[in-house]
């Protein structure tokens, strides 16, 4: 199946000028979690369909299988509360990035379309605004998918995880002044490398700031290389499906989005980062910040490839960063990524239960604290506990011979974890956590060799309707298990017609009912939110633009030139480039880099070298416009008209080897062909 149109597959013919080129150079570099879809509401469909006597039911029977009347996470969640804000945090182009009244629809009762727990649950990350944890520790929440953290030192404020945007951090920072009044920030936390985490720097304290009052920016070892590669080969593979996760795209109703697991929604708007000047490069290291003593624990490889904790011993707390959570979290983020390891992350909550022996409190990167020892105890056991079981009983069913969808339906966690509200999985699930263990241990194949070479989707789904007597027959069964409230069978059979034929309208509507009644039903904001997004998808169509990299300029300016050159190589169109022999130097003037790249066996080489003199062609430019190129942002003026540029050689060849490399628009079809 392509990814990409093939109307839409080829960035330079030949006959491109080198504004083009400029312009539309390496739009594969880099991808950005927004995914912008051409209709931007589920109440934009032709049908609204209300929960199924089964999906009610389903959720009914979940309702009173859970202790949902417990209130202490309420009063966990709501402890502190100093002000909350209202209104809205709007982007640079003046777009909606987070909308606080959009929530006010979670109360009371949950509704048959919401499942019950993921209601209460979103009902308690609802609880947004400024909050006092502890003396002198304070967090931000609902300006993001996370939190920003603020520590009192003595002579202004260290800030832990400025968010994802510059947007909506400086509108957080500038909340927390106006209530807690104007302190300078004199050091700066990074607890590890994801974008949610560190995005928003920009927005509390800038560069020049930063070295002109030496301000710490500490992070744990590895962070700028993982922070600024994470996403650079398959960005745009996993921007697209990132827009399912996080179900950007619903309308916030009872029959859309209604959470993220880790919070409300994201941010997203203008990505930026902070060098670190800092690094925690030991197990366990002390350090003092601006008279606050922090010991940091280094954990990577777990949750994150960079990450760490901390405690803060004269506070008598301790911050888990996102190993821990008000929830189960992902072994396997369903937008993709690299497999986790369940081991390495059970291990390292073990280790927390003796860093955090002291504290009074916890506080992490994501939903409300735990206060009092013996809570945070239990909170730490049970999400231990969680990763080891599951981790633990996915290798005892490999080893017995059963497949990763056998050992999806078969594990349940035992009572003590699935009645423990903090270890359900509001944004992990069990079932693709299962899977995530299988695949980290022997991939993802089962062994049965009927699935070492199976046909494209689109090919077995014409034969699977074919054998079914034709797509009318299909419908027709799919339509009685609908009515039977067997969902996962009838999206089975619905999905063989419609990647047999994507324009079978009768069979698309079906399928989308059958989606968003499978989205009521989950308990997982993420499965919630592909579910319905799906649903909006079969009906709408795919999204009509593709992943905003001008937004991360700020964020790629810090990244090496190298990353952009696998990205280059990762999307040579190999059958076009066989019997090429094309070689590029490229200089960037400012950074006194020279690299050559050449092709050879249909493969694009890199190295850092002086300019070949055999080159085809030599591209002089500085680091900025390169940039620039990279998020598909450079004009004319950058380019023809700029001093800063220039080609030497053949610009015939300079277009001919660029176009041999395919544009990804990130606009591919995932529930249709």
């Amino acid at each position: 199946m392509s990814f990409a149109p093939r109307s839409a597959k080829r960035i330079f013919p030949v006959a491109l000028t080198l504004t083009a080129l400029a312009s539309s150079l390496l739009l594969i570099a880099c991808g950005q979690k927004a995914v912008t879809n051409n209709a931007t509401s589920a109440a934009n469909n032709a049908i609204s369909n209300e929960a199924s006597e089964t999906t009610q039911k389903a959720n009914t029977d979940m309702g009173k299988a859970l202790a949902l009347d417990d209130q202490q996470d309420f009063e966990d969640a709501k402890r502190g509360l100093i002000a909350k804000p209202e209104g809205k945090i709007l982007g640079p182009t003046g777009e909606i990035l987070i909308d606080f009244d959009a929530w006010k629809f979670i109360e009371g009762p949950a509704p048959a379309t919401v499942n019950p727990s993921l209601w209460r649950h979103a009902k308690l990350n609802a609880q947004t605004g400024l909050f006092k944890v502890t003396d002198g520790i304070y967090q931000l929440r609902g300006f993001d998918i996370a939190n920003m953290s603020i520590i009192e030192g003595k002579t202004g404020w260290i800030i832990v995880d400025p968010l994802t945007s510059k947007e909506s951090a400086a509108s957080a920072i500038a909340f927390a002044r106006k209530h807690l009044g104007d302190k300078p920030v004199v050091a700066v936390v990074f607890t590890h490398s994801h974008a949610d985490h560190f995005g928003g720097a920009l927005g509390v304290v800038s560069p020049d700031e930063v070295n002109s009052k030496k301000i710490p920016v500490i992070a744990p070892d590895g962070f700028m290389e993982e922070a600024t590669s994470e996403n650079i080969l398959v960005g745009t593979a996993m921007a697209r499906r990132s827009g399912y996760q996080f179900g950007k795209d619903l309308e916030r109703s009872a029959k859309g989005q209604v959470d993220t697991g880790l919070g409300k929604s994201v941010a997203y708007g203008s990505v930026g980062v902070l060098e670190p000047n800092q690094l925690i490069t030991k197990a366990t290291q002390e350090l003092t910040l601006d008279g606050v003593n922090f010991v940091f624990h280094n954990v990577p490889g777990a949750e994150a490839p960079s990450e760490l904790t901390f405690s803060i011993p004269d506070k008598k707390a301790y911050a888990g960063a996102e190993i821990l959570a008000q929830t189960m979290h992902n072994l396997l983020p369903v937008r993709g990524a690299k497999a986790r390891d369940a081991q390495r992350w059970a291990s390292y909550l073990e280790q927390a239960l003796l860093q955090s022996a002291d504290a009074d409190v916890y506080f992490g990167q994501h939903n409300w604290p735990v206060w009092g020892k013996a809570r945070i105890a239990e909170f730490i056991t049970k999400q231990r506990d969680v990763y080891q079981y599951t981790h633990d009983q996915t290798v005892r069913l490999i080893n017995a011979g059963y497949t990763p969808y056998e050992i999806a339906d078969k594990i349940k966690l035992p009572k003590s974890l699935e009645s423990y509200f903090g270890a359900r999985g509001y944004y992990g699930d069990l079932r693709h956590n299962v899977k995530a263990v299988y695949q980290f241990y022997i991939g993802a194949y089962d062994g049965n060799p009927a699935n070492l070479n199976r046909l494209p989707p689109q090919e077995s789904a014409r034969h699977y309707v074919e054998l079914a007597g034709g797509a009318d027959k299909a419908i027709a069964a799919a339509q009685a298990a609908f009515g039977k409230g067997d969902y996962r069978w009838t999206a089975e059979l619905l999905n063989h017609v419609v990647f047999a034929d994507s324009n079978n309208k009768s069979a698309k509507e079906l399928l989308a009912r059958t989606y968003e009644q499978m989205g009521y039903m989950a308990e997982a904001s993420t499965w919630r939110n592909s579910y319905l997004t799906a649903a909006n998808e079969l009906r709408n169509g795919p999204p009509a633009k593709g992943v905003n990299r001008a937004a991360m300029i700020d964020m790629l300016a810090h990244t090496p030139i190298e990353r952009f050159l696998e990205a280059m190589a990762a999307g040579l169109n190999g059958p076009d480039a066989e019997g090429k022999d094309f070689k590029v130097n490229l200089v960037l003037t400012d950074s006194k880099e020279s690299y050559v790249l050449w092709i050879e066996n249909a493969v694009l080489h890199h190295k850092k070298a002086e300019p070949a003199k055999d080159a085809n062609a030599t591209l002089t430019l500085t680091k900025p416009i390169f940039i620039k190129m990279m998020a598909g942002t450079a004009g004319v003026k950058d380019t023809l008209f700029s001093d800063d540029l220039k080609v030497d050689g053949s610009k015939i060849d300079l277009v001919r080897f660029f176009g041999l490399i395919d544009k990804a628009p990130g606009t591919f079809a995932i529930v249709t062909k």
